[in-house]
């Protein structure tokens, strides 16, 4: 009879809840509000994928590597409800994450210093700009666009991804960085002339910064081809790195290195004059003692192609090859400012010296809070047109003040510390190598951060920063492992 009774409560309650959750999402179904339909349906989804981490890990890379950043040029009015969409999926796998952390002893014990302090600059950020409350979109939308995928961090680290999920992981990145060259001629050969004819109808327009391959571009807007640039030479770093431990062949390596260096040369990423020779730098500084003539062809074949790379950019302008570097400088580093904008990216620094200096002691240490610097930010709307979020490094001293970019910035220290140890303690080639190829990526990442803003804003490029620390705190613990099981 008791049980009897027993199945009877729990088929009410079965019927109240189906019921409740009806008239629930009845009402958000009559609102025709796309967001609010769209958290709705992430809710059922979410619930399912709880169990599943490692799919809600594959939606995310799937749909922010080869979806959002293609469907402005195609589908725009889709693009903000797909970027919305990851957001959902990355908190959902931050909050899976963090629950599996605090309830394991031994996650917390092969967790690297770096992941740490990624996690206190969060909830820093958080902290700090609920105290210093400016607005609910200042807020929320800063946080949003600061985490929306360091759930990528965080359960690479905490959560169960063995060998053979990592191998799948590696393959896909690979796939999308040799899938670059087929959209980036795509978007060169479509999309540049479009925007060549339109050009003069919106001021500051650059037609070839479409040619952004998969990591996003407007038809109308800018592009992330400087993205897409870094990602290529990060992705030449590894191949480098493996090839030194005898990993791959020369024959596979320079077939890669052809097909994923070319989309240098459709787009114009003017960085990459700088950025490949500091990834060189990094990768085989240890060789410059041991093996000085190894080195010296190696930088002789990266100079070459910087110079290549460097006549390319310049050529396809239609001004005078002087012309066009003194407008470089000039709006990178003298009076002139970037694009529509009185700022550029080293004024972007002095102003904010000049505006948050020590007469303002609190904004100076500890910023304005999540969002302040960004479009119609608190912070912002002060500056009309200066571009004072320019970078990414200009956007933290804004938002989290010195002690938050403090914190920031040593991640990428702590980061470096952990790929070092790796490279010295093991002895395993893939380890070594891509304990390398990491430090030349952070070295290209803290060159970023005062070159762009992408990497606090655009999403698959959040999503190339996630993996590599995440990446980084699996070959960690996967060391440790070994070590303490020997």
């Amino acid at each position: 009879m008791s049980n009897e009774l027993g199945d009877q409560k729990v088929f009410y309650f079965i019927v109240l809840v189906s019921v409740l959750m009806a008239i629930l999402y009845g009402f958000f179904a009559v609102t025709a509000n796309p967001i609010i339909i769209g958290l709705a349906a992430a809710l059922i989804v979410g619930l399912v994928l709880l169990v599943k981490p490692s799919l809600i890990v594959w939606l995310i890379l799937l749909l922010s590597l080869l979806v959002t950043g293609l469907l402005p040029l195609c589908f725009d009015f889709l693009a903000t409800k797909a970027a919305w969409g990851v957001s959902l999926l990355g908190f959902l796998l931050m909050f899976i994450a963090l629950s599996r952390v605090a309830l394991s002893q031994n996650a917390q014990k092969f967790t690297p210093a770096f992941i740490w302090i990624a996690l206190a600059f969060m909830i820093y950020t958080l902290i700090n700009s609920l105290i210093q409350w400016n607005s609910f979109s200042d807020v929320v939308g800063g946080f949003k666009r600061y985490f929306q995928v360091w759930g990528l961090i965080f359960a690479l680290c905490w959560l169960v991804f063995d060998e053979h999920n990592m191998s799948h992981l590696q393959v896909f990145i690979v796939i999308i960085a040799l899938i670059q060259l087929p959209f980036a001629l795509y978007e060169r050969i479509v999309y540049v002339p479009i925007r060549e004819a339109q050009q003069y109808l919106y001021p500051g327009m650059i037609p070839l910064d479409v040619v952004g391959g998969t990591f996003g571009a407007s038809l109308t807007g800018g592009g992330a081809s400087g993205e897409m640039a870094t990602f290529l030479i990060m992705m030449l770093a590894f191949l480098l790195a493996r090839r030194m431990e005898g990993l791959v062949t020369t024959n596979r390596l320079i077939l890669l290195v052809l097909i994923i260096t070319a989309p240098l040369f459709v787009g114009e990423t003017k960085v990459v004059v700088i950025m490949l020779p500091l990834m060189f730098l990094v990768l085989y500084r240890r060789e410059m003692i041991k093996r000085l003539h190894y080195w010296l062809m190696g930088m002789i074949v990266v100079v070459s192609f910087t110079m290549a790379a460097g006549y390319t950019y310049l050529s396809q302008s239609d001004k005078a090859i002087e012309e066009v570097i003194d407008t470089t400088f000039n709006y990178n580093l003298y009076e002139h400012g970037h694009g529509g904008y009185h700022l550029n990216r080293t004024k972007v620094l002095t102003f904010w010296v000049d505006q948050q200096g020590f007469h303002d002691p609190i904004s100076f240490v500890f910023g304005n809070g999540l969002g302040s610097s960004h479009g119609g930010g608190y912070i912002a709307k002060h500056y009309p047109n200066h571009g004072i979020g320019l970078t990414a490094a200009s956007t933290l001293l804004w938002d989290t003040g010195v002690f938050g970019f403090c914190l920031f910035i040593a991640i990428f220290v702590l980061a470096w510390r952990c790929a070092d140890q790796l490279w010295r303690e093991s002895a395993e080639p893939t380890i070594r190598a891509d304990a390398a190829a990491i430090q030349a990526a952070l070295a290209l990442f803290v060159f970023y951060i005062f070159y762009r803003i992408g990497v606090l804003e655009i999403l698959s490029f959040q999503v190339i920063f996630a993996l590599l620390l995440g990446y980084l705190g699996w070959l960690h613990r996967r060391h440790v492992l070994m070590k303490s099981n020997k």
